[in-house]
Formats: structure tokens, C-alpha cells, sequence
């Protein structure tokens, strides 16, 4: 079934996020709400890439650890990690000890750290926030949901030119639709329907 299901508590949800307590807290309180500030989307790109392959429960329930392990995802701190803070990551069974993905967010932070000491702070927030569909479209079911659009393909692009990477247009849009630049709750969802989701971009 990929349109809007009700759960055992009687709430109408999205198919995803009618799934364990821990999923439906997400689904019902953070999916969708708009995210502001560098340091908050770039954990929030950070951890789309460390799911990429695994399923997003895995990367929920190690968030903690994550946040933990990467200084809270503050960019000027991560920046500074090297060969040892590597070591020290792939050897921390709290999180995903993938190399790739590790060495990802340690440069992706330097490009951040540089790019704001080049624009100032709200760069990314700015470029993530520009992806705003103006008219968008309420989805009925999972089916209509792209995996990618143009705005999350210029999003990659533009970040990967930067020298950002493990991102590419899905990635990209996930972080999108995880943030609220995009909201994708079905139309049936109660979150749609009694906690309308206010896009806007950041002041």
C-alpha cells in the first residue's frame, strides 16, 4: 500500500512512518519541519549520506552517537579531524564504521568552514533554502514521489563543485524533504492535515 495508512493509535500517517515508536516520533515531529542553520544542515546532509545503502531507522537510532562522535556537527571542530580521529571513528560501534563516509563529513566540514569564512555564516542554509517550490504538489501516494528533482540535482551539483562529497540528487533530495524545503507528507497524513507544515525560507 503506498498511500496514507492508519495506525493502530488511529492516526492516518505516511506508510514509512507507521513503523516502530521511533520512526513514528520522527515521522510525526521532525520529517518535513523546516531546519535552519549551517551546523543543523549539514548534520542533516551528513547523516542522509551515511544512510545511503542502509535504511534510515539503522541511522535514527544511532543519532546519538553520530552527534556524539562528530563534535555535534559543529563544521569548524570536524574540519580540524584527522588520521587518528579516522581511526578512532571506524573503531566506534556506535555509528556506521564506513571509511568513505567518514573521510566524506571531515572534508565536506572543511568546505563549510571555508566557505563561510569566504560568505559568511548561512551559506549553506541559504543554498539549501533557495530549493523552495513555490506551488508545489500535495502527493497522494508514495508513487508520486520522485527520487530526485531539479532542484536537488542542482543542489549536488553546486555542492560537489564546492568539492562536497558522497551527495549526489537523491541524497539531496532526501536532506530536502528531511528539512521541510520540501514537504512530501502525504495528503491524508495527519501531520498534512492538523500540523500543516509552514515552508519558509530563512530570514
Amino acid at each position: 500500500m503506498s498511500g496514507a495508512v492508519v495506525g493502530d493509535d488511529g492516526l492516518s500517517r505516511c506508510p514509512w512512518g507507521d513503523g516502530p515508536e521511533d520512526m513514528r516520533r520522527y515521522h510525526d515531529d521532525e520529517w518535513g519541519r523546516p531546519v535552519h542553520g549551517d551546523q543543523r544542515i549539514f548534520e542533516r546532509l551528513s547523516l542522509e549520506g551515511f544512510q545511503s545503502g542502509l535504511s534510515w531507522l539503522t541511522i535514527l537510532r544511532k543519532r546519538d552517537n553520530f552527534r556524539a562522535a562528530f563534535a555535534d556537527f559543529d563544521p569548524g571542530v570536524v574540519a580540524e579531524y584527522a588520521e587518528p580521529d579516522v581511526q578512532r571513528l571506524l573503531g566506534d560501534a556506535g555509528i556506521v564504521r564506513h571509511r568513505g563516509k567518514i573521510e566524506a563529513v571531515i572534508a565536506n566540514a572543511g568546505v563549510l568552514r571555508d566557505w563561510q569564512r569566504a560568505e559568511g555564516d548561512g551559506v549553506l542554509e541559504e543554498r539549501v533554502w533557495a530549493c523552495v517550490d513555490a506551488a508545489p504538489d500535495t502527493p497522494v501516494s508514495l508513487s508520486e514521489l520522485p527520487t530526485s528533482t531539479a532542484d536537488s540535482m542542482r543542489l549536488a551539483r553546486d555542492l560537489k563543485r564546492r568539492g562536497w562529497r558522497f551527495l549526489g540528487p537523491t541524497t539531496a533530495y532526501a536532506a530536502l524533504q528531511a528539512i521541510g524545503v520540501v514537504n512530501d507528507h502525504l495528503a491524508d497524513c495527519h501531520v498534512r492535515r492538523s500540523h500543516p507544515v509552514s515552508l519558509h525560507p530563512p530570514s
